[in-house]
């Protein structure tokens, strides 16, 4: 029935639809995912479910290199390369615990406090990583794979 308008940050236009851009919505996405990985592998390595030694560091470098897709080359094809891989990876989190190392009453994460909060950053990494991997594949979709035969023969004398 009404109709809501909202002005740009710039405020020179007015626009309808989506009030963010998907590369931003990524870029969130992808932040999230990263915030609640590390508190996640934090509260794993706190219940003895993942060794509390120099191996864990191996991840330092894989969130650096999540982090820099995310931030650096957003809206480029590397970009959305890493958040979809980053994505993913994501989303093996809440199936491996749930295969492997579960968070049933029966196993050991029942006995420390905090069991909700351990099973809702796995919720929260599954839903944020499943988002990136949309995002992403639908930017990579958009993106255009061909650049085109007339730009790079400009110059040249036919």
């Amino acid at each position: 029935m009404f109709k809501v308008y909202r002005l740009c940050v710039s405020r020179r236009a007015i626009w309808k639809g989506y009030p963010m851009k998907h590369s931003s919505m990524l870029t969130i996405a992808s932040l999230l995912s990263i915030l609640f990985f590390t508190l996640h592998l934090a509260d794993d390595i706190r219940r003895g479910i993942e060794p509390g030694t120099l191996t864990n560091l191996t991840a330092v470098p894989i969130f650096v290199f999540w982090l820099y897709g995310t931030l650096v080359l957003s809206e480029r094809r590397s970009g959305y390369i890493i958040t979809l891989l980053g994505g993913l990876f994501s989303l093996v989190v809440p199936l491996a615990h749930m295969r492997g190392k579960g968070v049933g009453i029966g196993t050991n994460t029942a006995k420390y406090s905090g069991h909700v909060f351990f099973v809702w950053t796995m919720i929260a990494i599954g839903v944020t990583g499943l988002f990136s991997v949309i995002l992403s594949a639908r930017g990579l979709w958009a993106f255009p794979w061909r650049r085109s035969r007339k730009s790079t023969n400009q110059g040249r004398a036919e």
